[in-house]
């Protein structure tokens, strides 16, 4: 179980593939000097470059099916889909068509034993009228079903004041949303804090910038919030050798253990997978890096599936071994 982007799970010989469907040429070793960077900046910009090339349903449908068969080789029974719709909805596309094809798409992993959900995406520094735009793309398609459970903002973490985004996150709630966000990631602890309580999310993406904040770990801890960490994704980003403030930022230097040990939930998760480099068999091999005990890397696992936000056992008893 795992909760990760869509856009970011592109593996480059896919890439490939989008960019021939709109006649550009990439090779397999040019995609991947793309996706080659050294801080949150040229991430961000590989991840505008990759989805520049995902433009209509079919696109959506091939990037999710090859998502699907990567999860299946990772043995994932559940994994919740974040989807930049903030993204479509400024390229001018139909979020509803785009979802409508990767209904399809997910009915027939469902019928193999991994469920597929989604969480409808906007973009911080795009503004809260964009993000109130995702949350009405969301209304409108939850009247088909109830694949959708969450709503959250990814991006630049520091464009934009949370309390902008309160009744946005107020109208997702009231459609029946799941509310999360990217926080302390870059940003530092202040900026969970808000987003706990201005806004009221249920999941933190990333939040490792808690580790700074002794009241804030246990904030986290007592409302039982989990954060969803990407190690692998935080070395790549640059994010933890500037929450460390230190150019050597080794995975064993990852907060991780302290904020689990303080009692705060946490969810390994790898976030954009093929952009990160890893898997999420890689990222619990992380773990151990960190030095956790097998009883707490079960206890990790656990977690995924205790703060999932719409895992149902009945269909993942289905599933083809």
């Amino acid at each position: 179980m795992l909760f990760r982007s869509l856009e970011g799970s592109i593996q480059p010989a896919t890439v490939c593939a989008l960019t021939r469907r709109h006649g550009v040429v990439f090779t397999e070793a040019e995609v991947r000097e793309k996706y080659a960077y050294k801080d949150f900046t040229g991430f961000l910009e590989a991840f505008k470059w990759v989805t520049s090339f995902v433009r209509d349903p079919q696109d959506f449908a091939l990037i999710l099916n090859d998502l699907g068969e990567h999860l299946l080789t990772q043995h994932v029974v559940y994994a919740e889909i974040t989807l930049s719709v903030g993204v479509m909805i400024l390229r001018k596309q139909s979020p509803e068509a785009n979802f409508e094809a990767m209904l399809a798409v997910a009915e027939s992993f469902a019928q193999r034993g991994l469920q597929l959900k989604f969480i409808f995406d906007a973009v911080r520094q795009f503004g809260a009228a964009a993000a109130m735009e995702v949350v009405n793309a969301a209304a409108r398609s939850q009247d088909k079903t109830r694949s959708i459970v969450a709503f959250g903002i990814g991006g630049d973490e520091l464009a934009i004041d949370t309390k902008e985004f309160r009744p946005v996150y107020d109208k997702a709630a009231g459609i029946g949303l799941h509310r999360l966000i990217h926080a302390g990631e870059v940003g530092g602890p202040q900026k969970i804090r808000e987003a706990v309580e201005l806004l009221g999310v249920e999941r933190i993406g990333h939040g490792i910038a808690a580790v700074h904040d002794e009241g804030l770990m246990d904030l986290l801890a007592e409302r039982r919030i989990p954060l969803e960490i990407c190690p692998a994704g935080n070395i790549c980003t640059g994010a933890l050798a500037k929450q460390l403030q230190r150019k050597d930022a080794r995975i064993e230097y990852h907060p991780l253990p302290k904020l689990f040990r303080h009692g705060i939930p946490v969810v390994l998760s790898t976030d954009d997978p093929a952009m990160f480099h890893t898997t999420l068999q890689g990222e619990y091999e992380n773990a151990r890096r960190m030095r956790l005990t097998e009883q707490e890397i079960a206890s990790l696992r656990q977690a995924s599936f205790d703060y999932a936000f719409g895992f149902d056992t009945r269909v993942s008893a289905t599933r083809k071994q």
